[in-house]
């Protein structure tokens, strides 16, 4: 049998596509500039990414991988780390590491999004699903597609029922139950979607709020995520 490390040829051609599979991951991977413009620290938390502490004007960038999905930007507020980062967060608290390796806890205000998915598209959103702790834009720095925001004092404005230490929850967080979790999938909006779809149109309300806050840009975009923008 003919095997690359005896064939001059073979050996070219598995090194030219090694290296073109770098090139082409290299040049689709996606630049996520996060930057904290609100007047207190935030320790900005990415999936994948890690973790870091922003003060006032302070930005983190991040490359994601080309056909990364599942993923998730967030502002953790109020947050105490020793010299090991390990300690706690009011909200947006990911296990109690500074560096997180898993989603943060509810009320957090969400920017998720998948790359490089159906018809080589990135999905891009805001979600409410698991509440609200800080203002948030999220927008494509190139590939000429529109941003998103939900910068309403939600907080300030939130429902009694839902009100938690430094953010406002999404009712499943407080109720648990299918018709506001849409865990059977059939769930309709609710006074308390509604609630948040009022004051920030582009964002998820619930977890069936497709259709009004999804959102597309070519693969191979790249992002800003500004806290308090």
């Amino acid at each position: 049998m003919m095997t690359t490390s005896h064939n001059p040829i073979l050996l070219i051609i598995s090194t030219s596509l090694f290296i073109f599979s770098l090139l082409f991951t290299h040049s689709h991977a996606a630049t996520f500039d996060i930057r904290n413009n609100c007047p207190f620290t935030v320790w900005a938390a990415a999936v994948p990414g890690g973790g870091r502490r922003l003060d006032r004007g302070q930005t983190w960038t991040i490359n994601v991988a080309a056909g990364t999905r599942g993923a998730r930007i967030w502002a953790r507020t109020n947050c105490n780390f020793d010299g090991s980062g390990r300690g706690r967060c009011q909200t947006g608290d990911c296990n109690g590491l500074l560096n997180c390796q898993a989603y943060g806890q509810p009320p957090n205000t969400l920017a998720e999004y998948a790359l490089n998915q159906f018809n080589n598209l990135d999905f891009f959103d805001i979600s409410l699903v698991d509440g609200f702790n800080v203002p948030m834009e999220f927008s494509p720095t190139s590939g000429g597609c529109r941003g998103i925001r939900c910068t309403a004092d939600i907080n300030g404005q939130c429902p009694n029922v839902l009100r938690a230490p430094g953010g406002c929850n999404n009712p499943c967080t407080v109720f648990k139950t299918d018709q506001y979790c849409c865990n059977s999938g059939n769930c309709q909006p609710t006074d308390y979607s509604r609630f948040f779809k009022q004051r920030c149109p582009d964002a998820y309300s619930y977890p069936k709020d497709d259709a009004t806050s999804t959102f597309t840009c070519p693969g191979g975009a790249n992002y800003r995520v500004v806290f308090c923008p």
